[in-house]
């Protein structure tokens, strides 16, 4: 491992990836922007640069084997990995009501938004456990907080049998990491950004890309006894 941090973001090529990205590098890390369109990919890799980044690009779809295990070879022969931001995420197609909701989509949703995430920290394990300051952001929502959607608060959004749901299963997810990983100096938490115009809403959103980024590049930067196995906004904790 070199003396500089190197971070990977899934999703990076655009929206709070991509700002996720210029925040760590404006901390002066080598960031890797994961991504799966190659055009995407270089030209904000280009934009990151000339913005003083050291960043880099790394071929990456979270839902095919191979290009992950390629990601994670690219890793590593650049030195390693320190941090890792699980980024990269879809909505699903509409209608998403479960009265109406095609079981297509939710398998779809979840190939990326949980099994993906899976895939690639996986993966990434071998190269994180080698870093002195190991971080595993997964990027998740308020939406997935079943306190809040029992509770049917404006938090919640729109009836949703695959997204929601999706990020429901991701907090699960990492928990289990937090519980086998917690004999480790890995940490892992979960972030939400808020609701963030992104081409995901539909630019619906209220927040921008860069405030939306904040609570990941908090976690991506814990001190070494920060909290792991936790689901944090802007605000601190929310409710599971």
């Amino acid at each position: 491992m070199s003396n500089q941090t190197t971070a990977l973001v899934t999703g990076a090529n655009k929206g709070i990836g991509y700002e996720i990205a210029a925040g760590l590098g404006a901390l002066g890390w080598s960031v890797g922007v994961g991504a799966r369109d190659d055009v995407r990919r270089e030209a904000s890799v280009e934009k990151l640069r000339a913005a003083g980044v050291d960043a880099f690009g790394v071929p990456l779809d979270v839902t095919d084997d191979a290009s992950v295990t390629a990601a994670a070879e690219l890793l590593g022969d650049r030195g390693g990995l320190d941090v890792l931001v699980n980024n990269a995420g879809i909505t699903g197609e509409s209608p998403q009501e479960p009265t109406v909701v095609d079981p297509a989509v939710i398998r779809t949703v979840v190939e990326t938004n949980v099994i993906g995430v899976v895939r690639v920290t996986n993966a990434m394990l071998p190269l994180l456990r080698r870093s002195p300051a190991p971080r595993i952001v997964n990027m998740s929502s308020t939406v997935g907080s079943l306190t809040l959607q029992s509770a049917n608060t404006d938090a919640t959004g729109p009836i949703s049998a695959a997204y929601a749901p999706s990020k429901s299963f991701l907090n699960a997810v990492t928990i289990q990491y937090a519980k086998e990983l917690g004999d480790t100096n890995i940490l892992i938490n979960l972030g939400c950004p808020g609701f963030v115009a992104t081409d995901l809403n539909g630019f619906r959103g209220y927040r921008t890309p860069e405030q939306g980024a904040r609570i990941a590049i908090h976690l991506a930067t814990l001190p070494d006894d920060g909290p792991t196995g936790g689901y944090f906004d802007d605000n601190g904790p929310i409710a599971w």
